[in-house]
């Protein structure tokens, strides 16, 4: 999550928790009786969210080791001790992105736990967590378009390639169909001019006289 990106959030939950998170949809006005567990802080209190935000804000910027240390710290904490404190902090760390750690279809999903019972938050948590979980929403339906462009670029290089081979296999027929035919009339030329030399020495055979016949004897002359 970049610091701009915070400032963002800061100023939008600072507006909500200012305006009794009415801006956020009909959803928290419909629960405005519901019990308020945390009463004891007054209601545009945000000091709550500044550990929530300084952590988003320490776990990109990091290294995989510090990373690593804030997330699981996080992770442990809601195990161990599940309270809603708790268990916001780690779906904050969750839903911000840039580390190892980040699941955003695991956060959405406890996000969206803790905001059907939104009594048990405070003002401040209830429109961080309410920012995050539409964050979310957006990124993985962005994730979701951009998978399924990939699939289909990848579809089109696979129709393309097929494409290609069919295109040059047709073409590798046709010329062995070529080549076929020109050996077939070559064969042909070659199986004619045989048969004319053969026809030729048959002839040549026959008109030839034989070194073994006997010669010819002189006609005597005729009686006076």
């Amino acid at each position: 999550m970049q610091p701009s990106r915070l400032r963002f959030a800061a100023t939008i939950v600072a507006s909500g928790v200012l305006g009794g998170c009415g801006s956020f949809g009909t959803s928290l006005t419909n629960q405005r009786n519901a019990p308020d567990l945390s009463t004891e802080r007054p209601a545009g209190d945000s000091s709550p969210i500044t550990p929530l935000l300084e952590m988003m804000n320490a776990l990109p910027q990091g290294d995989p080791a510090r990373q690593a240390e804030l997330f699981q710290s996080a992770k442990d904490a809601a195990t161990v001790s599940p309270t809603t404190s708790n268990r916001l902090r780690y779906a904050l760390a969750l839903a911000t992105p840039g580390h190892s750690g980040s699941d955003p279809v695991a956060a959405q999903r406890q996000l969206s736990e803790l905001l059907a019972r939104p009594e048990t938050l405070l003002p401040a948590e209830r429109a961080l967590a309410l920012v995050e979980l539409q964050d979310v929403d957006q990124r993985l339906v962005l994730q979701a378009e951009n998978r399924r462009l990939r699939d289909d670029a990848a579809h089109d290089q696979r129709d393309k390639a097929l494409q290609s081979v069919k295109t040059r296999l047709s073409a590798e027929q046709d010329e062995n169909a070529r080549l076929r035919k020109a050996l077939d009339e070559a064969h042909a030329k070659l199986e004619a001019v045989t048969h004319i030399e053969r026809s030729i020495n048959d002839r040549g055979a026959t008109a030839s006289p034989s070194p073994n016949a006997p010669a010819t004897q002189p006609a005597p002359p005729p009686t006076p």
